[in-house]
């Protein structure tokens, strides 16, 4: 089993959808789930189906060797962000490069960046005037939304769409796409495990 460390900051949704992936009978199970905000519900939810939860201040999560020294620890395979919306220290990249995996909900390079998360990302879709938006899976580097595409998917901008009813549209391709592709990445390095 390949084992899968899931970093959030807000309420989890893409992490309950992967989690429910896991379950499913996915090469990999969420050994443990981390966010920098203690309010975040995900933590409380997390708790709730028995994945152990941390929270660690942005300070601890900034701190690069010990942040790797704590997924190394727990034997972490595969980083998962799921709405967590910091850079990871470059030790941490290095380490885990071709293992850190994020989501993006925009067609990336469009609306990418530092402070691209979110609604900003649909306001700035819709006052762009774009046909189409969607979402992007990435590969993790040490730049914002600027790692190696793994997939993106598209769907149209109704002339009725406003931000609220595009986040509505992303995040349903997102719970649907999103542990597909930790399912795919999983599968690739348990094959990589074997053949090592």
């Amino acid at each position: 089993m390949i084992r899968v460390a899931i970093l959030a900051s807000g309420t989890g949704s893409n992490a309950r959808a992967i989690y429910a992936d896991a379950l499913q009978g996915g090469p990999y199970k969420l050994a443990l789930l981390m966010s920098n905000r203690s309010v975040a519900p995900v933590l409380n939810w997390a708790e709730s189906v028995g994945i152990p939860a941390f929270c660690w201040t942005n300070l601890e999560m900034a701190n690069g060797s010990l942040l790797l020294r704590f997924l190394k620890d727990n034997q972490i395979d595969l980083v998962v962000l799921a709405g967590y919306l910091r850079l990871l220290p470059k030790e941490v990249v290095e380490a885990y490069s071709g293992r850190i995996l994020n989501i993006h909900p925009s067609l990336l390079p469009l609306h990418g960046g530092k402070g691209m998360y979110g609604k900003h990302v649909h306001e700035a879709v819709i006052a762009s005037g774009d046909a189409q938006t969607g979402i992007t899976i990435h590969l993790v580097n040490e730049e914002f939304d600027r790692g190696p595409i793994l997939e993106q998917v598209s769907i149209p901008v109704e002339a009725s769409d406003d931000a609220v009813s595009l986040a509505e549209k992303i995040h349903a391709l997102e719970h649907k796409s999103y542990p597909l592709a930790v399912r795919r990445l999983a599968e690739t390095l348990l094959q990589q495990k074997h053949h090592g």
